[in-house]
């Protein structure tokens, strides 16, 4: 009982503390420009929601080495935000009667998961022969990452994928586990991801130039990107729909749908609050390497936890839910305050730009207690 009262006192603390004024359009433009010097990055752009409303968007930097201006409209690649995206799918489809969170994925499946040997859109899943602990995944343990597998099996020594711990036991971020959820939905449901994503989601917020598979009118208005040295590397046209991170989408588009998912517009604010409540304790120091050890008990963090397809947290200002993106090119950020129904997005085409997010969400939004000390870490992983 007295757990319980010390966290409905941090929760009244919280909402009845007063608002963190968000900076006015000319501060931000300030503090994005002295980021970007420090940096060295070479385009970013950013978006804020608050009260559910796009307040400010505004994309500064260069999308290419010909120094074209990144601007609001720019495609640039979504990364893990993919992951976040498609949950939402999920919850929906859930919502529907179309499938069970909690039950087995074997329920869906026409023959056993190990007879699956597909193309390399998924896994090769007769890597999984005599291993039933398959049987044990559900959508509601793909989504939270506690799968067993490690991110991708192409990493795996063999390259192929296998169990590392029981399913639904812990933490462990695996982008294989969130492919396996989709072709749960495609072979076992029959329908197809990046469809059902652009006629239920995109198309109805205005997202014009989001979608999982490449278009080739991207070309119009396309971001390259810059690695960790300043290197430069052209946009991957990605020729397959991977819930794991296909998406491509612009400021514009993920703003429309930020303010949507906030307001219950996505899905509806009962199904998004399940989706962003914590679900499954976090019980690593980082999030990468993804197969690290578990910290003692008495050194495991209290503050986040697994959501369906975000991470959620509860910070200074009440909870909150958050999810990154990253490749060697590309670093991203979406964090959202319950409170206020307050947002921000952080799109980089360069990947440094990543070392000043912390810094920019809490200029933005005041100190939420975003974990990105777990987020990043001392290790450049693939989120």
């Amino acid at each position: 009982m007295a757990k319980v009262a010390l966290v409905s006192l941090a929760l009244l603390i919280a909402f009845f503390r007063p608002a963190h004024k968000i900076p006015a359009p000319s501060e931000i433009d300030v503090r994005v420009n002295q980021v970007m010097t420090e940096t060295s990055a070479q385009g970013m752009a950013i978006a804020v929601i608050d009260n559910g409303r796009i307040n400010y968007i505004k994309a500064y930097g260069i999308r290419n080495v010909r120094n074209e201006p990144l601007t609001n409209d720019t495609v640039m690649y979504g990364a893990s935000l993919t992951k976040s995206v498609f949950a939402a799918l999920v919850m929906q489809l859930a919502d529907e009667g179309k499938i069970d969170l909690d039950a087995s994925i074997a329920n869906y499946l026409p023959q056993p998961l190990p007879r699956y040997n597909e193309d390399e859109k998924y896994a090769d899943y007769t890597a999984l022969a005599g291993d039933e602990r398959w049987r044990k995944l559900t959508p509601r343990i793909l989504l939270t990452h506690s799968s067993g597998f490690s991110n991708f099996g192409f990493l795996e020594p063999d390259g192929r994928l296998k169990f590392h711990f029981d399913p639904g036991s812990r933490y462990a971020y695996s982008g294989d586990g969130i492919i396996l959820l989709q072709f749960v939905l495609e072979k076992g449901l029959g329908l197809d991801v990046g469809a059902e994503l652009q006629n239920r989601f995109f198309a109805p917020n205005n997202m014009r130039k989001t979608s999982l598979i490449w278009r080739p009118d991207f070309n119009e208005n396309l971001a390259d990107g810059w690695d960790d040295v300043g290197a430069t590397e052209v946009h991957d046209e990605r020729s397959k729909v991977r819930a794991a991170g296909s998406m491509d989408t612009t400021i514009a588009d993920f703003a429309n749908f930020t303010a949507a998912f906030i307001n219950g517009n996505i899905i509806s604010t009962r199904l998004r609050r399940q989706m962003t409540r914590p679900q499954l304790k976090i019980t690593t120091k980082t999030q990468f390497p993804s197969l690290q050890d578990e910290l003692p008990i008495a050194e495991q963090r209290q503050d986040i936890a697994a959501g369906l397809g975000v991470i959620a947290f509860n910070g200074p200002q009440g909870p909150g839910f958050y999810k990154g993106g990253h490749n060697n090119i590309t670093a991203n950020t979406w964090v959202c305050i319950e409170r206020r129904r307050r947002c921000v997005v952080i799109l980089a085409n360069d990947v440094r730009a990543e070392k000043g997010f912390t810094e920019l969400v809490t200029f933005i939004l005041g100190d939420t207690g975003v974990p990105f000390d777990w987020e990043y870490g001392d290790y450049a992983g693939k989120s």
